[in-house]
């Protein structure tokens, strides 16, 4: 398959919106609204922030792990976040592809900040 991960994703969350609520988790959380969906993302973010406070902490292989997991938690929630708001994963890409080489500093500049 030529299809990334992220691309797969996509395809599996856009189906979840044709799908029971009952049956689905995503589209429990379609079903529940951006409300709900913003505060999946915001829970998960804070998971990721305490778990990489754990991590500086300590350098064992089990917190690493568990950065990993939660991340990844993160990313699937802001994935939802974007289907339900009709974006794909290929929207952002594109604009970190023309981030890439770009300094931060001249970035942000570049927003009026």
């Amino acid at each position: 398959m030529d299809k990334t991960v992220l691309q797969q994703l996509d395809a599996v969350l856009e189906a979840r919106k044709s799908e029971s609520a009952e049956n689905s988790y995503v589209a429990s959380l379609y079903a529940k609204g951006t409300e709900k969906i913003l505060k999946k993302v915001q829970e998960e973010a804070l998971e990721v922030a305490m778990a990489a406070k754990d991590h500086d902490h300590s350098d064992a292989a089990k917190d690493k792990e568990h950065l990993i997991y939660e991340v990844t938690d993160l990313w699937f929630h802001s994935l939802v976040l974007l289907a339900h708001k009709g974006i794909s994963s290929d929207a952002i890409m594109s604009e970190l592809q023309k981030r890439f080489g770009l300094s931060g500093h001249d970035e942000k500049a570049g927003r009026g900040e």
